[in-house]
């Protein structure tokens, strides 16, 4: 989905403007904490991190994901849930500017601010290594919502909590008629995303995928799609105020908890009468 709960508010992130700004940040020490948990990771054919939009330290550690792999010779590609597939910099040079790596990848800063995400994305392109879209473009959408083939894509009880997760996206406000075309949409995004990671795959390296925490889920989203020889790791992006440990779960390979958001209901302003 766009944005965390269809409404979330946008957070400008306090950190890497130098890189945003042209300058290329130094990669994290081998011993930085992100550095130790992408080398846990490792070897995979992809690691797919699962974000909350809205979360400023989600991003933080994305371009350090990054940073780790390209310092360590790993990093095959970077895809990304924010650009639609067919849009690329694999064509541009290192030191391509922001607003030509935005053009090539059709960045609609509106969904998707380039502060969050312009971070991961440069870090990526001045290494020399392409930014790839993965998402289903929106032009595709209406038919998948009408491909009913889509349906047989998830076992009974996937595509039931897929139906249910749609339901809870979009704050319980959906028809139900829409429900079954909605949840192919997902599908059919997730497929998408998949797609593209195993277009990016390199012998030896390490595709990235940067996504929202529901497309990575090992029992519904991307990882669904993958061939069964290709190696994944999956990490979940958590920000909570609870004492969660680190480590696999039932759904991820992986959790990283973070510093909780301040509470927000982000289904307030749909149910609010107009």
């Amino acid at each position: 989905m766009p944005r965390s709960r269809l409404a979330a508010p946008h957070f400008a992130l306090l950190v890497c403007l130098a890189l945003l700004g042209g300058c290329v940040s130094a990669p994290p020490a081998a011993d930085a904490p992100v550095a130790r948990r992408i080398a846990a990771l490792l070897p995979a054919d992809a690691v797919l991190i699962g974000e909350q939009h809205d979360a400023p330290e989600h991003h933080v550690i994305e371009r350090e994901a990054v940073e780790t792999l390209v310092a360590r010779g790993r990093l095959a590609a970077l895809t990304l849930e924010m650009a639609e597939e067919g849009n690329g910099t694999g064509h541009l040079p290192a030191d391509a500017t922001e607003e030509q790596i935005r053009t090539a990848l059709s960045w609609n800063d509106k969904a998707w601010p380039w502060a969050d995400y312009g971070p991961a994305v440069m870090a990526a392109v001045r290494a020399g290594v392409p930014v790839l879209g993965a998402n289903l473009p929106r032009a595709r959408m209406k038919d998948a919502m009408a491909d009913v083939s889509l349906d047989a894509q998830l076992g009974d009880s996937a595509r039931q909590a897929q139906q249910q997760a749609v339901r809870e996206g979009h704050c319980h406000l959906l028809p139900e008629s829409q429900i079954g075309p909605m949840t192919r949409i997902q599908i059919a995004r997730d497929r998408a995303m998949a797609q593209a990671v195993v277009k990016a795959r390199q012998p030896g390296k390490t595709v990235l995928l940067i996504a929202g925490a529901g497309h990575v889920l090992r029992s519904l989203g991307v990882p669904q799609h993958l061939p069964s020889d290709f190696k994944i790791a999956t990490v979940q992006l958590l920000s909570t105020a609870s004492a969660i440990p680190e480590g696999p779960t039932s759904d991820y390979d992986s959790l990283w908890p973070t510093a909780p958001l301040p509470p927000q209901d982000y289904c307030a302003s749909l149910r609010r009468p107009t």
